[in-house]
């Protein structure tokens, strides 16, 4: 963050200085929520969690070397008051980012935001310093936090922005207002929330609504819905996808044998080969954006392609591939599922094993409302369809998947639905043989990842 002072930081807010608080105390380290990573400089927000209070933890805080805390109350440490300090963060973010003038490129969509995000992160790196989000901070608590690590050198602030309902991606644009705004696609993730595509669309369509008649929106003109969005959005638009009309399009998409994808990037007259490092033939779609966006702010496309080229995964749990000593190969997946990404993580499996047996350890699909049966259902009959070898469908919510695959094919034990991880691991090891492949992927609270960890032979990581 850049350097402020408590009465700085307490009139951006709207906050009034506790007693015994120095106005002039100087910030000049990280914003953090978690008192544990307090470090001289620092300033802690305090909020209320779901088994403890923040405001509990500000005198450590302080102890540990933050210059204060920014709280509901007053604390026994200096600190600034606010109403809310989940909105003050907000509002502190806003006013950083309005002072540095950072360009910010904003993100959603159903699936793909991480990877894509990442991907922008890398690629756009080659203009200069950039910041972008750990993991998936991508709501009213992360986003700021992350934006409030910018500084005079920074470039770009790469802004991923989820939605559980209608005005959340809104909020977020308040607080760090995009120049580029990219929607990858509307699937069915949270449709339990929503109740519909349509209304996803919408939520989604407000990270193109934010921008300035200067700014860019970037919209995958394969998704219908999301290209509708150019109807809504005061900015220039830039179509990016395989379809033919695309301002920015792959050709000759094709996958290894890796499940890596190769393709031609054409934009306008130019074209260049790319060959992506990251798993399934749905990191096009992500590499395209990456792309749209990348040209927008004035790069080369052959040195986006060799940037996209470049690019290794660096969040976990997504496409993970390791392969054990003995051969056998395991595909972690395990850090979220929706119909659609189940969907693309199952036809990367298919990719990668080859002539190989192939095996889908999948979890339940979470938030998806009265589709769920249905949603379930389907993914078992793809697996038949695309035929992977073994499905271990785990955990109650999963049942249907097992169901939907013994309907669609005249399987016997190819598919067998476990109560929980336990049986799913002793399945597992009971059945694996050296050189087999392995997917595991399933929504977050499932907690797949522990079967992936497992059969790597590595730790679960906390």
């Amino acid at each position: 963050m850049i350097p402020m002072t408590l009465a700085e930081i307490a009139e951006v807010t709207g906050g009034s200085l506790g007693a015994g608080s120095d106005p002039a105390a100087l910030v000049t380290g990280p914003v953090l929520t978690d008192s544990r990573h307090a470090e001289p400089g620092s300033l802690f927000v305090a909020l209320p969690g779901e088994h403890t209070d923040g405001h509990d933890f500000a005198a450590a805080a302080v102890a540990d070397g933050a210059v204060a805390v920014l709280a509901a109350r007053e604390v026994d440490a200096p600190c600034v008051v606010v109403d809310d300090p989940a909105f003050a963060l907000g509002r502190l973010a806003r006013s950083v980012i309005d002072r540095l003038g950072t360009t910010v490129v904003a993100v959603t969509g159903s699936s793909g935001k991480t990877t894509t995000k990442d991907m922008l992160a890398s690629v756009l790196g080659r203009l200069g310093p950039v910041v972008a989000p750990h993991g998936s901070f991508n709501n009213e608590i992360g986003h700021p936090v992350t934006a409030l690590r910018c500084d005079e050198s920074t470039r770009v602030l790469v802004s991923e922005m989820g939605a559980r309902g209608e005005g959340h991606i809104a909020y977020l644009c308040e607080i760090t207002p995009p120049e580029v705004s990219v929607v990858l696609n509307v699937g069915s993730a949270h449709l339990g929330e929503f109740g519909s595509r349509e209304a996803i669309g919408r939520a989604k369509s407000e990270i193109v609504r934010a921008l300035r008649e200067q700014g860019t929106a970037v919209l995958n003109a394969d998704d219908p819905i999301v290209a509708g969005m150019a109807e809504v959005t005061p900015g220039r638009v830039v179509f990016t996808g395989e379809s033919p009309s695309a301002d920015v399009r792959a050709e000759g998409v094709r996958i290894d044998p890796s499940g890596r994808a190769r393709f031609t990037l054409v934009a306008g007259d130019e074209s260049a080969d790319v060959a992506l490092r990251l798993v399934g033939e749905h990191q096009v779609a992500n590499a395209l954006s990456t792309a749209g966006v990348a040209l927008t702010l004035g790069m080369d496309l052959t040195d986006i392609a060799t940037a996209l080229c470049e690019v290794e995964p660096s969040s976990r749990w997504r496409m993970e591939v390791t392969e054990r000593r003995d051969g056998t190969v395991v595909i972690n997946d395990a850090y979220n599922a929706n119909p659609e990404s189940v969907r693309a993580a199952l036809k990367a499996l298919v990719s990668i094993s080859g002539d190989r047996r192939s095996w889908a350890v999948l979890g339940e699909m979470r938030e998806l409302g009265d589709q769920a049966a249905l949603e379930h259902d389907g993914v078992g009959r793809l697996a038949v369809r695309l035929n992977v070898d073994r499905l271990v469908a785990v955990g109650e919510g999963a049942r249907a998947i097992h169901l939907g695959a013994a309907h669609e094919g005249s399987w016997g034990n190819e598919s067998v639905w476990v109560p929980d991880i336990d049986a799913a691991l002793d399945l597992l090891r009971d059945e694996l043989t050296p050189g087999d492949v392995v997917l595991v992927k399933g929504s977050r609270l499932v907690g797949l990842e522990a079967v992936a960890a497992a059969l790597t032979d590595e730790e679960t990581p906390p």
